[in-house]
This record gives structure tokens, C-alpha cells and sequence, in this order.
């Protein structure tokens, strides 16, 4: 189009480019106001909780050292559904068994999703069994159920293994005469033991140095996962170089890491089909029934970090619940003669118990589970995350959000239990001293996530604890009073006992 007046299209250059530049806005206008407002209704319908500050969210109050406490008290005030926001990192906190139950149980998808939490994501590159997603989660987990039923779990084939371990423990605690001595590592190597057996066909000895350096490792990153320091990298990620602590995990991980392919070389070395040792046998013979799938799941980060999960969950949990157990036998000294006084009139002398013994000692399951109940030593478990927008009780809770399933609420929940805050094995008793099960009891977590490892930890606790009560009696070391005994708990990932010495005393 041929314009006459240069200065006329110019004009109306300028005119359209303005009407059009005003549309633009506009419609931009329009776009922020719909997803602002969208934005408020949702976090409107965000169950209540404390007021935020600007970065630091509610770390203003938060004791680091052991956050579940004021989880603990939050709930008091803002109800059994609240949002508590870690600087930056909002997180919806459940408490009470009836909300833990509905959750996870319930609306098991809505919550089913592991967290995205920035630690484990850098340690594990979203593989294993823990800390995964999605299909590699559903796969990997349905594999290890099935890897770890073949291989004993639940069976008369693994409680002869951990029998067997049992007797290296004796002759380790009859070498002290009675004498004081540290439980940690003895308890972490046993009950280790018994999940290497089934990982890779094999036990190590007591005093391995590789596999005592190993255990230190596992140790200091369960410490150091429940510091203030790493919690504070998970909450500010970005800022990671001012947090050492995470650069130890991470080089723990590296060193564990190296460990483990060491021995998955030999494995593929020795590899035979006809004759699987273990979980990492399995795991490489479904890697070659699926060599040709180009996106098989079954991979090698997956074989590492899902043996890794499995080794570490297999020793932590079970031997510090374990050496809570011993602890508590020492300060009181009472329940531990009424179930040796049970034993006794259970089993032949000379005899140890056995799995099948368990139901004919309903005092002494009823101890451990009490020990469990009491020791709590997962109390926030581990987070999930919502893999959509989710409706629950009222509340909107948005698509990602970090759910913590405050365990300890349900351990301690006072319309569950009768003297939630006393050790009290009368809680796992019915009134006519039968062993009586009761559903808030959940240091297992529940639902879909819930641990892979439980049945193998109740065989061990069950057969580690009976056993250890028939040979010795557990005392404080010489001018320590039961009384002084402190049942506090030490900080890290999971609640462990303050350093202490025992002095396991043969059985007259």
C-alpha cells in the first residue's frame, strides 16, 4: 500500500503498535490476576499453621537438633493438619494415628510419592528403592519384595542365619567377663551381618577392617543426616557450599559406594545362574534377561543404590533399636527378670528361643514392642510428596508439597495409649496378660511406602533380644546407679541412645 503523507503512517504505526502493545498488557493483566487469585484460593485452603517471615519461614522457632518436638507442639495449636514452612520449603505435617492412617492408607496415592529432598537426591540420583519414583520406585520395590521372600525373608532359611549370628554375639559379649563395654558397633556388625547375608551370601567378620570402616561410614551419615547443618542444606540447597556437612555425606556415599562395587565385580566374576547367593546374584540375572530392553530399569546405579538402601536400613534401625532395648533392660532391671522368669518356664534349659517360641512368650514381645513404641526412633518418618493437587480434610494440598508423617504422634497419641510418655509393656498386654496388638503401633510406617524391610526386622529383634536375655543379665557398669541411666536421645537421622557402656553378666 502506497501511503502519500510519511508523517500520516507513521501516526498510524504508532497507533497499532500502541493498541496492540495495550492488548498484550491486557491480556497479561488478565493472565497474572487469574493465576493470583487461583493462587489464593489454594493457598487459602492450605491447612493453617505458624506465620512465615520472609526466608527463614518458621525456623525462627525451630530446634534443628530435633524439629519433632515442636512438630509435636504446632499440633496443639493448629490441629492434626498444619503447614510449617522450613525458610523457603513448605512441608504439611500430619499427627495423630487417625490422620497418619487416613493419609497413607486411605488416600495411599495422593500421598504415595517420595519428597524430593535435596541430600537424597544428590546421594542417590533419584535410584534404589528409598528415595526413587514413579515406575523405577514401583519396579524396584516390587522386585526387592519378591528378591528378599526367595532369599529367606519371613522363612526358617534366614531365622538358621541370623541363629547363627546370634552365637558370634554371645562369644563377642563373653569375651568382656561381665566388664564394661560400648554395644554400637558389636550390634551394627551383627545385625549387619544378616542383611549381607541376603544381599550378597555372605557374613564378615567382627573385626574386617573394610567392613568395620564401612559401618563407621554408615554410621557417621545417619548422625550427620539429622543435623542442623544438613537440614539446612536440604532447605537452602543453593547456598550448599557453606554447608560441609553435606560434602562429608556426599564423599561417605562415594567411599560406601566403592566398597560395594568391589564386590559386585566379584560377584559378576563368580556369576552363576544355577546358583544365586543372594539379592545382587538376582539383580544381575534380571540385568541380563533384560539386555536388551533399551530402557530397562535394571541398570547399575539401580543395583547399587537398592543395595545400598537395603544395607543400610537393614543395619541402622534394628541394631539401635536393639541397643535402646539393652538399655532399657538396665534401667529396668525388673522387666528384665520377668522375661527371663518367662523363658524359663518356655523353653528347655540349655535351649535358646526360637521363632516359634514367640507366641508362648506374649510378655517378651510385648517388651519389644514397647522398646519400639518407646524408642521412636524414626519420629517424622520419611517424607512423602503429593503427586497431584489433593483434597483432605478440607484442605487444598498443592501438587508437590513435602508431607511429613509425624510418627512420633502416633507412638505417643494419648487416645491410643495409656501412659504414652512411660516405658510401659503393659500397653502391648490385654488383661489377662495375652499379647495384644494395637493399630497406632506403626515404627514401620504404613501404606505404600512403608518399610520393605519389616518382616526381616521383627525376626531379628524378636530372636536378637530373646537370646541375648537368655545368656546374660544386663547391668549399668560399676558405680553407675539405674537411676543415673539417661534415656535421652542422641541427634541424627534416627533417634539413637547416648553413648553408654553395658555389662552383660552370664546367666547363673
Amino acid at each position: 500500500i502506497l501511503v502519500s503523507d510519511p508523517a500520516m503512517a507513521i501516526t498510524s504505526l504508532l497507533q497499532c503498535v500502541a493498541i496492540s502493545s495495550l492488548l498484550y498488557l491486557a491480556a497479561g493483566l488478565a493472565i497474572l490476576l487469574y493465576f493470583t487469585i487461583s493462587w489464593k484460593k489454594r493457598v487459602c485452603n492450605l491447612p493453617p499453621g505458624p506465620q512465615p517471615l520472609p526466608l527463614i519461614g518458621n525456623l525462627n522457632v525451630v530446634d534443628l537438633k530435633k524439629p519433632f518436638q515442636l512438630l509435636t507442639e504446632l499440633s496443639k495449636l493448629y490441629g492434626n493438619v498444619f503447614t510449617v514452612h522450613f525458610g523457603p520449603r513448605k512441608a504439611v505435617v500430619l499427627a495423630g494415628y487417625e490422620t497418619i492412617k487416613d493419609a497413607l492408607l486411605n488416600h495411599a496415592e495422593e500421598f504415595g510419592e517420595r519428597a524430593e529432598i535435596p541430600i537424597f537426591r544428590k546421594m542417590t540420583r533419584g535410584n534404589g528403592i528409598a528415595f526413587s519414583h514413579g515406575e523405577l520406585w514401583k519396579t524396584m520395590r516390587r522386585f526387592t519384595l519378591s528378591t528378599l521372600r526367595d532369599f529367606g525373608m519371613g522363612r526358617r532359611t534366614i531365622e538358621v542365619r541370623i541363629l547363627e549370628e546370634l552365637n558370634s554375639l554371645i562369644k563377642y559379649f563373653e569375651s568382656y567377663q561381665g566388664k564394661p563395654f560400648d554395644t554400637k558397633m558389636i550390634l551394627n556388625n551383627a545385625v549387619s551381618n544378616v542383611i549381607c547375608s541376603i544381599l550378597f551370601g555372605e557374613r564378615f567378620e567382627y573385626d574386617d577392617p573394610a567392613f568395620l570402616t564401612l559401618l563407621k561410614l554408615l554410621n557417621e551419615n545417619t548422625k550427620l543426616l539429622g543435623s542442623p547443618m544438613v537440614l539446612l542444606y536440604n532447605f537452602y540447597p543453593s547456598l550448599g557450599f557453606l554447608f560441609g556437612a553435606s560434602k562429608t555425606v556426599l564423599q561417605n556415599i562415594s567411599e560406601l559406594s566403592a566398597f560395594l562395587q568391589k564386590l559386585f565385580k566379584e560377584h559378576k566374576e563368580e556369576f552363576n545362574e544355577n546358583n544365586l547367593t543372594g539379592f545382587v546374584d538376582a539383580f544381575m540375572m534380571k540385568q541380563q534377561q533384560e539386555s536388551k530392553k533399551p530402557h530397562s530399569m535394571f541398570h547399575n546405579e539401580s543395583l547399587l543404590f537398592s543395595t545400598l538402601d537395603l544395607f543400610a536400613a537393614g543395619t541402622e534401625t534394628t541394631s539401635t533399636t536393639m541397643r535402646w532395648g539393652l538399655l532399657l533392660m538396665m534401667k529396668y532391671p525388673e522387666i528384665q527378670k520377668k522375661i527371663q522368669e518367662e523363658m524359663n518356664q518356655v523353653i528347655e534349659p540349655g535351649e535358646m528361643p526360637k521363632l516359634e517360641d514367640r507366641k508362648k512368650m506374649p510378655y517378651t514381645d510385648a517388651v519389644i514392642h514397647e522398646i519400639q513404641r518407646f524408642a521412636n526412633i524414626v519420629p517424622m518418618g520419611v517424607s512423602r510428596s503429593t503427586p497431584t493437587d489433593v483434597n483432605f480434610q478440607g484442605y487444598v494440598i498443592p501438587k508437590g508439597t513435602e508431607i511429613i508423617p509425624l510418627l512420633t504422634s502416633a507412638l505417643n497419641d494419648e487416645l491410643h495409649w495409656k501412659t504414652p510418655h512411660q516405658f510401659n509393656p503393659s500397653h502391648f498386654l490385654d488383661a489377662d496378660g495375652n499379647f495384644a496388638r494395637r493399630e497406632a503401633f506403626i515404627p514401620f510406617s504404613v501404606g505404600r511406602r512403608a518399610c520393605v524391610g519389616e518382616g526381616l526386622a521383627k525376626m531379628e529383634l524378636f530372636l536378637f533380644f530373646a537370646g541375648l536375655l537368655r545368656k546374660f543379665v544386663f547391668q549399668p557398669p560399676p558405680g553407675v546407679n539405674k537411676a543415673e541411666l539417661d534415656l535421652s536421645a542422641d541427634v541424627g537421622f534416627t533417634l539413637n541412645p547416648m553413648p553408654h557402656l553395658v555389662c552383660a553378666v552370664p546367666c547363673k
